[in-house]
């Protein structure tokens, strides 16, 4: 997902941390102080060893262990709000930023470990709870969150600062203690020493004395020649947790009493519950109550399956007086109209009507975008605890300030009062970067409606949000191009139809003179140079479908449409691709680097090698290229492909070039763009979500695929060295892919790819 935006909500106001309900209070700090522009606030204080309260209990102990379980001693040095060393010499590194597969967590232990001079096995990673004045998202503003492939970007400064404050002070403390110079005390590996004196000591055996130092006002990092582990391999943080069955997710949470809920969603937009029969729910063993809710009927029961047969036996009559009704064909139909007139406009460079009028000829496309779920492997689930004026939450968090100040706007309490507890998710894609906090407010109204006397784990199973959730909006394209008599490009006119992720939420600010940026991204930054361009768009606003962020946002639409449609532009020039694109790409040398480098490696130019069926009759073969920028990076990506005479596809092997900036840590690099690959062409192959007389039909992996492991092309990712400030990578390896696999197929075939997902049916020789 992408945000452009400095955001502003109710939980922002003030710098009071966020506390727990009565039966839960966090610790706070001792005394606070301001020491990163625009950053989370500088603490200095020396804890005692006893154990934590309640809820950090909860949210730090083993998958089964309920709230009230003890936990470990706390720290003796806490420099900062981002590092604490206790006297075993543990340095836990707080994580603003969730850890839901893509590396966060490996990458800002990272980042402090380099300056602080940890040992890699000493650093440990846990997740910050809601407080967005310490730990607010550098560039969203005061808003506290993850999203827009921002962590790296945004943990680079602040997190070595971190890292090197603490160190500072460590080697403060020791040559305090030992009567050296400070200029004289070295740290390597989480051992501070002395070679002068031969003294020695370990963080933990310098963590009290450390935190009686002054904060340093300033601290010098590092020159990058000097790293240690930054652009190096290190393995992940996360994943022995993951392996060995200690990592907390949401379903791993089990407090006293807590009820299990799954809810009754009406099955088109907009229907509201005209009545319901909850006799035969209440018959189904394990089944506590049945409640209304402002979005369904909640059933809540001892155990998950208890709840969805009770949900299964629940008889529910709908109000579809003011539900959406549409068919996808009939809202492709209302876009196909839109693209008619002209629309807002996003860009407009030069005089494309005189570009037109004087074309020796004209190429025009057009594209359908389908709606697309999210579809991650843990669906969305959240735990809440009610208590006296306050609010608890569990949950794999990813908007805390979004979800703050809304939850305690439907409570009637202050934002500081809701106290979020982030643990791992098994996925998002940008569903749990809610830009309404709609699920973890069910959450809290079905708490709500049982007037907390239990707290409540609700779960949406699959079908829930597949059939009843948010989803990549559709869109419709149409891309028009003036050649002049050498078939050169002399105007160049987007036309884009699609709903609006941001407008009337939270991001409406990102909104200016009828322009989503979202939904133009990868269009009206396109780097091609072309003597005249014009981009428009059309936002209709009468499409109940609920729309979200989803992995690449408007990249996932318009590198398709621009990137397959500037290879007809250089078939019809009898151009190869490559050397087309780089020619209009004299004013963005990061897009040429990596399409250069995907070439090269690729071996671009030369002849196909027989795939795995590459050898038998009928099958055709063809290498497509795409480039594209999204989040600040870069990335090329070249596509093999083998296509049968019935039409099946395979795709045979991605070669990808990406320019992320500096590297932190390379495997998490490679494996983020691996992974986007994969995600994309499951998109590409089959993702689509859609509609009939208003209602979803699609509802599992059964009818909407996953790829499987024997469809995964070999994949081969090279990094472009840069000492540019790092950018983001979770998502812009997925944008790329799609266009590359169409354009490969379009130069094994002939037939050029309009509409996603790719049929087979449309590929038979």
């Amino acid at each position: 997902m992408r945000l452009h935006t400095r955001l502003t909500t109710s939980a922002d106001q003030g710098d009071t941390p966020a506390s727990g309900s009565n039966a839960s209070p966090r610790i706070e700090n001792d005394s606070r102080r301001r020491f990163l522009q625009g950053g989370a606030g500088l603490t200095l204080a020396l804890y005692l060893p006893g154990a934590l309260p309640t809820a950090q209990a909860a949210s730090t102990a083993g998958p089964g262990i309920t709230a009230g379980a003890a936990a470990p001693a706390a720290p003796a040095f806490e420099p900062n709000a981002f590092v604490r060393i206790g006297t075993d010499g543990v340095v836990t590194v707080v994580s603003k930023h969730i850890e839901m597969g893509q590396g966060a967590y490996t990458g800002i232990a990272t980042l402090v470990a380099e300056e602080l001079d940890a040992a890699w096995p000493q650093v440990k990673v846990e997740g910050a709870p809601a407080d967005p004045s310490r730990y607010n998202n550098l560039l969203f503003g005061p808003m506290q969150g993850t999203g827009g492939s921002t962590a790296m970007a945004n943990a680079w400064l602040q997190m070595r600062q971190a890292g090197a404050t603490a160190r500072a002070m460590l080697v403060a403390a020791a040559a305090q203690s030992w009567g050296v110079p400070a200029a004289e005390v070295q740290v390597w590996e989480g051992v501070v020493s002395h070679p002068g004196s031969g003294r020695k000591a370990g963080f933990g055996e310098l963590a009290e004395a450390a935190s009686k130092q002054a904060v340093p006002a300033d601290v010098k990092l590092k020159d990058p020649k000097d790293f240690k582990l930054i652009g190096k391999r290190a393995a992940r943080k996360d994943s022995a947790e993951k392996v060995n069955g200690k990592a907390r997710f949401t379903q791993d949470v089990h407090l006293p009493g807590m009820l299990t809920a799954v809810v009754a969603h009406p099955p088109r937009f907009g229907a509201k519950v005209k009545s319901f029969d909850a006799s035969k729910a209440k018959a189904v063993k394990g089944v506590v109550d049945v409640v209304q809710i402002p979005n369904g009927v909640a059933v809540l029961a001892k155990d998950t399956w208890s709840a969805k047969k009770g949900r299964d036996a629940l008889v529910v009559e709908w109000d579809d007086a003011q539900a959406f009704r549409l068919s996808s064909d009939e809202i492709f139909a209302k876009y196909h109209e839109l693209a008619k007139q002209p629309g807002a406009v996003a860009r407009s460079e030069g005089d494309v009507n005189a570009a037109f009028g004087q074309a020796a000829r004209t190429v025009r496309a057009s594209y359908d975008f389908p709606f697309l779920a999210h579809a991650a492997m843990e669906p969305l689930n959240c735990v809440v605890q009610l208590g006296q004026g306050t609010c608890e939450i569990w949950n794999g968090e990813q908007f805390q300030s979004i979800d703050q100040a809304m939850v305690a706007q439907q409570l009637g309490i202050p934002p500081e009062k809701v106290t979020i507890h982030m643990l791992y998710a098994g996925g998002s894609f940008g569903r749990r970067a809610s830009k309404d906090a709609d699920y973890v407010r069910e959450a809290v109204s079905i708490a709500q409606a049982i007037q907390g006397r239990a707290p409540v784990k609700m779960v949406w199973l699959r079908e829930d949000d597949m059939k009843g959730g948010y989803y990549r909006p559709a869109f419709h394209h149409t891309i028009e191009a003036a050649l002049d008599a050498q078939n050169r490009v002399t105007g160049w006119r987007h036309r884009l139809v699609g709903q609006s992720i941001v407008t009337g939420t939270a991001f409406n600010g990102m909104v200016k003179d009828g322009i989503d940026p979202v939904s133009v991204e990868g269009a009206a930054n396109l780097p091609y140079g072309f003597p005249a361009l014009h981009v428009d768009l059309h936002t209709p606003t009468d499409i109940a479908v609920p729309s979200h962020w989803w992995r690449s946002v408007g990249s996932t639409h318009t590198a398709y449409s621009t990137e397959t449609f500037i290879d007809e532009l250089a078939a019809a020039a009898g151009q190869d691709p490559v050397a087309y694109r780089l020619a209009l790409l004299g004013k963005h040398p990061r897009h040429a680097a990596v399409l250069k480098l995907a070439a090269e490696k690729a071996g671009w130019g030369t002849p196909l090698k027989k795939g795995p069926k590459g050898g038998e009759k009928g099958v055709r073969r063809g290498r497509g290229v795409a480039v594209h920028e999204s989040f600040g990076s870069y990335v090329a990506e070249v596509a093999e492909v083998s296509i049968q005479a019935d039409g099946s596809l395979r795709v045979d092997r991605v070669v990808c070039a990406v320019d992320c900036g500096t590297v932190i840590n390379p495997d998490v690099v490679r494996a983020q763009v691996e992974g986007g690959v994969g995600f994309a062409l499951t998109a590409a192959l089959y993702g689509a979500i859609t509609l009939k007389d208003g209602v979803v039909e699609q509802s599992n992996f059964h009818d909407q695929p996953l790829l499987r492991i024997n469809e995964m092309p070999r994949v081969e990712v090279h990094i472009v060295p840069s000492s540019e400030k790092p950018t983001g990578i979770g998502e812009p390896g997925v944008p790329p892919l799609a266009p590359a696999v169409a354009n490969a197929i379009a130069q094994a075939t002939g037939k050029r790819v309009r509409n996603l997902p790719i049929r087979p049916e449309t590929l038979k020789a």
